[in-house]
């Protein structure tokens, strides 16, 4: 079920993340446990924000766009709003940025450290409609985990 696989997935993470402190090596490992575990995508990684810019953080796939206003395409939208973006075809999403002209499905899935926005993760997919509302529950749950860690490790440094 797909519990049981986030579940899975919610272990493998803590036990990779445990006891990193370095945001960099956390969020590549991160993305590269999502792309591994993940079928029917062809990018996950993180944005950070940075002087009200969405700036490229750790990811796999093809090269990205670099810099990200806010407020702009998906993943601005969905630092904006700080809440999941599920774009079912991002050809009628208006102002998408396509970094990658073979995605067309995408969710976006603000972080937050400490209850501050600090970032999102976004996942494109070649298919149209490939994230369901159950899924994005469990990548939600996902993206609390990780940033209930770096809450912690901000409070230690």
């Amino acid at each position: 079920t797909l519990e049981e696989k986030y579940s899975l997935l919610n272990k493998q993470l803590a036990a990779l993340i445990e006891g990193e402190d370095n945001l960099i090596a956390i969020l590549s490992n991160t993305s590269a446990l999502l792309n591994v575990f993940l079928k029917e995508i062809n990018w996950v990684g993180f944005y950070l924000l940075e002087n009200n810019m969405l700036v490229l953080g750790p990811f796999q796939g093809l090269p990205a766009c670099i810099r990200i206003p806010i407020g702009r395409g998906v993943c601005g939208t969905a630092a904006r709003n700080k809440e999941t973006i599920i774009v079912e075809d991002v050809e009628k999403f208006p102002g998408h940025i396509a970094c990658d002209a073979a995605s067309r499905s995408e969710i976006v899935i603000p972080l937050f450290q400490s209850g501050e926005l600090i970032g999102v993760l976004d996942i494109d997919s070649p298919n149209v409609n490939r994230f369901s509302e159950a899924e994005a529950k469990h990548l939600q749950n996902f993206v609390n985990i990780l940033g209930i860690h770096l809450s912690t490790i901000q409070k230690k440094k």
